[in-house]
């Protein structure tokens, strides 16, 4: 059933909105269709099994349908700027739709054809020609004008095939009407399609900016630890080389406050690697989704609960950050979702992908087995010294009170889950943990 359904809950909400914005459109041909070329063949007159006349007509309505569809499918291209304005397809466009409604009308002002037949035509053609031509116009007065256009210039061909200007005005109601409904429809979808898709590229620049200014935030660290530490080395192994020289016995002395600032720069690089540091839910989160977007998997993430106390933050954005990790390096996943919520009493955080059961190490596993992920060992995922995988968050995460779980989900997927137990106090209320 995830295969049947993956073409749609695989896609992100930009082209979801896309795709429903174009098979819309498609649609219309179904409709065009079932408006106008069935008119013809309601009357037996112009049943195009034994009437030419009832066949072209079938065809033109036809033709017209499935080229305003490909006109359509272009001109979206062009609005969200991935292809030349199609100007040569509206160009056909405007010479098919005039050119047979010109026909049609000379045929009424014969009696060849009956009037309410090519009334719906002829309204039927133009009124379907605006969805069209309006998405190959970026504002909205000129797609006005195109629909005024239309309904005048028809007014006045009417009129000039010597039918009454009553039927005239008629046709220009008509068009004006049912045409600029459907042009304010495809303008609209077109503007929120483009729109949309401007708010997916606005939050995965956000997410790819939290990212970097959280390496920076690491780099600018280690250049002010190491930076201070390695300066002061250097200084003090250099007069220890000349006090040595020297014979003098301080040397010595100088060599242990060597390697007693080489210890301690040791112990604040690890700080600032395993994250000892305060770490911001909200910048783990984002950086998630912009990491996991960028290598091409889904990611969802729900970040709605109570307002987090600063430790507790700062496990749940280790948890984040170890699991993240993990899908990119041992995972095959294309989806991953990332909720933080309140349940009776204690946050939950829980990350779930459906990578686990890949045949090269997929998921957030266990470490050891093939699809590894969280663990330690072979296989063992994220980091396997002290502080690492499984250990390391239970152990941040005892820190606080929480507890850590991670196994198969539902349809093969594989779940980590970190519970942290948050008691209610008159400065917390429901808000939400990161955008």
């Amino acid at each position: 059933m995830s295969r049947l359904t993956g073409w749609w809950s695989g896609r992100g909400s930009a082209a979801k909105v896309e795709l429903y914005t174009r098979w819309s459109f498609h649609f219309f041909l179904l409709i065009e269709i079932a408006a106008i070329g069935l008119v013809p063949v309601a009357d037996s007159r112009y049943n195009p099994l034994v009437s030419p006349l009832g066949l072209a007509l079938t065809l033109l309505v036809l033709a017209h349908s499935v080229l305003n569809a490909v006109l359509s499918s272009r001109a979206l291209d062009w609005a969200l700027d991935r292809r030349d304005r199609p100007v040569r397809l509206a160009t056909a466009m405007v010479l098919l739709t005039v050119g047979g409604s010109l026909t049609v009308l000379a045929l009424r002002a014969t009696d060849v054809l009956d009037a309410s037949v090519a009334a719906a035509v002829v309204t039927g053609l133009v009124t379907f020609a605006m969805g069209g031509l309006v998405l190959c116009a970026r504002r909205p007065r000129r797609m006005l004008y195109v629909v005024l256009a239309a309904g005048l210039a028809t007014c006045i061909a009417v009129v000039a095939m010597g039918i009454h200007p009553v039927e005239g005005l008629g046709y220009a109601i008509g068009i004006i009407l049912g045409g600029g409904g459907l042009a304010a429809a495809c303008g609209f979808s077109a503007w929120l399609m483009k729109i949309v898709w401007e708010l997916e590229r606005s939050r995965d620049v956000q997410a790819r900016l939290a990212v970097a200014e959280e390496r920076l935030r690491f780099g600018r660290d280690l250049h002010d630890i190491l930076g201070r530490n390695l300066s002061v080395i250097a200084l003090k192994s250099e007069l220890a080389v000349q006090l040595a020289r020297r014979e003098r016995p301080e040397a010595v002395d100088q060599m242990i406050e060597v390697q007693r600032i080489a210890r301690e720069s040791q112990r604040e690089v690890r700080d600032v690697v395993r994250g000892y540091r305060e770490a911001d839910l909200r910048v783990e989160l984002e950086g998630a989704r912009g990491v996991l977007d960028a290598a091409g998997i889904d990611c969802d993430v729900d970040t709605t609960g109570p307002v987090l106390p600063d430790e507790v933050q700062s496990a749940l954005g280790w948890v984040v950050r170890e699991t993240t990790t993990n899908v990119l390096r041992h995972g095959d996943a294309r989806r991953c979702a990332i909720a933080v919520r309140e349940e009776e009493g204690a946050v939950l955080l829980t990350v779930e992908n459906d990578g686990a059961g890949s045949p090269s190490g997929g998921g957030v596993g266990v470490g050891g087995r093939p699809g590894g992920g969280i663990g330690r060992g072979p296989g063992g995922g994220i980091g396997d010294g002290p502080g690492s995988g499984l250990a390391g968050l239970r152990e941040r995460l005892a820190a606080v009170g929480g507890s850590l779980e991670a196994g198969p989900g539902d349809g093969g997927t594989f779940l980590v889950t970190a519970r942290v137990p948050v008691p209610r106090t008159s400065g917390m209320s429901r808000t939400e943990v990161a955008g």
